[in-house]
């Protein structure tokens, strides 16, 4: 069963799915753990879509790491 990206409840573990989509769900979570300057970017969704197996915590890590916050 693939998650609810629109509506469903987000947290750290939450995993991407082959079904996953950048929604206002999905910003308000990353604004949330990421701070409120937090923006897609093409890099960023490139490396959340390459199959790898990763969850929300990871994208909020990747996204500080690139920004040189961790």
């Amino acid at each position: 069963m693939k998650f609810d990206w629109h509506g469903g409840e987000i947290s750290p573990s939450t995993e991407i799915d082959s079904g996953y989509r950048n929604t206002q769900n999905v910003r308000r979570f990353l604004s949330a753990e990421c701070g409120p300057d937090f923006k897609f970017d093409r890099d960023l969704m490139a490396w959340m879509r390459n199959g790898g197996a990763k969850n929300m915590a990871d994208v909020v890590e990747e996204w500080k790491r690139r920004r040189g916050r961790n």
